[in-house]
């Protein structure tokens, strides 16, 4: 079973959609242009309900189906990313510093379609909840609709998201049980010596020493006391200190990122950074502090929902071009939040050759909208049949 015929109708319209969220980028939650935009075609589509305001600039909107049934929800994000754009599109970002480089454009598109598709043939039960986030790249905005109570307001079973894949060929998907994004936290350690003139050394406490000690020794944690089972990552990404070359600084800071999937690793991780930290900057005379963000949680796929969403995927394109089983990315995605609250699943859909997710040069691609709102439709279809 192919695109939906209805759907690969709409391919010029989605094309057009897609392209003019594209010129017209807004990060964070001050998705304010996305969103009416957004709330103008479902309105145009004849939904049953839509509501805004969720997280500051989200929409949700409702379609009932044809008879009792249960409630399964779709939720595209809408942010773009604060970077400019290299592509030379004639329909490149209008708005200066503002690029979506990580398709959520197409990901609203894909979402559009199916609502319009939804709206109109009403071929389920229950009823489908539509779901625009904003401030996926920061913000945590899929926290924050479910904070507000999203998930207990619409009696919500199953949520169900995709997201674009570079170089993942067109009309491919690819999901798996468990984990599929990892949890992503982040880390500030500033760390006050001595300072005085770089010739005598000796009358300093040097933080830069101590820094650079600091990260030799972080990279023990994953090696040594993470289960090479588990998976995890320490990274070091930001060293700030000095102001000249004659001069050993006061002060200096580390920045970095952890990434995990258990939350008894992260907990291991951040206790011997800590104890680490605190050893090291004694030995050297120096005082430490950190810290240290939870960030999104990871991304755990309900294994039933799953293996029915690679299901569903499977009839539209093929066993062959269905993986059910991808090894979980390091990546983190607040669509996490989701997932605690309700049964559900995220996947990947292939959007060809292309520049990678968060490049200047990266651009969603137009053949991959049918696919996604084809299995956004399928979706609905298969778990909540007439």
């Amino acid at each position: 079973m192919p695109v939906i015929n209805r759907i690969a109708d709409y391919f010029d319209e989605m094309k057009g959609w897609r392209q003019h969220i594209h010129t017209n980028p807004e990060v964070g939650f001050e998705c304010h242009e996305t969103a009416a935009f957004v709330a103008d075609r479902l309105r145009e589509f004849g939904v049953d309900d839509i509501s805004t305001g969720w997280a500051k600039t989200g929409v949700v909107a409702v379609i009932n189906g044809k008879g009792d049934g249960g409630t399964i929800a779709l939720r595209a994000d809408m942010d773009a990313l604060p970077m400019p754009e290299e592509t030379g599109l004639e329909y490149a970002s209008q708005n200066a510093g503002k690029m979506h480089a990580c398709g959520h454009d197409g990901h609203t598109t894909m979402l559009l379609g199916a609502a319009k598709y939804l709206a109109e043939t009403r071929n389920f039960s229950g009823r489908v909840v539509l779901i625009f986030q904003p401030a996926e790249e920061g913000g945590g905005g899929a926290g924050v609709m479910v904070d507000e109570g999203l998930v207990e307001k619409y009696e919500i079973d199953q949520t169900y998201a995709l997201h674009n894949l570079p170089n993942l060929p067109i009309g491919q998907f690819e999901t798996t049980r468990g984990p599929i994004m990892a949890a992503a936290d982040d880390f500030s350690i500033e760390i006050s010596g001595r300072g005085g003139h770089a010739a005598y050394p000796h009358g300093t406490i040097d933080p830069i020493i101590v820094a650079t000690q600091m990260v030799q020794a972080f990279q023990s944690i994953v090696s040594r006391n993470v289960d090479p089972i588990d998976t995890a990552v320490l990274t070091i990404t930001q060293i700030h200190a000095g102001t000249t070359t004659n001069v050993i600084p006061e002060t200096a800071r580390l920045v970095g990122t952890v990434r995990t999937f258990k939350s008894e690793v992260k907990d291991m991780i951040k206790s011997r950074m800590e104890t680490i930290m605190h050893n090291t900057a004694d030995a050297f005379g120096a005082s430490v502090s950190m810290k240290y963000n939870d960030g999104y949680p990871a991304t755990v796929n309900h294994a039933e929902e799953a293996d029915f969403a690679a299901s569903v995927a499977a009839g539209i394109v093929g066993d062959d071009k269905v993986t059910s089983d991808v090894p979980p990315s390091m990546g983190a995605e607040d669509f996490a939040y989701f997932l605690q609250k309700s049964k559900g699943a995220y996947l990947f859909v292939g959007n060809g050759p292309s520049a990678g997710l968060h490049h200047t040069k990266y651009n969603f691609n137009d053949e991959a909208a049918p696919y996604g709102a084809t299995f956004f439709a399928r979706l609905v279809e298969t778990a909540q049949p007439v």
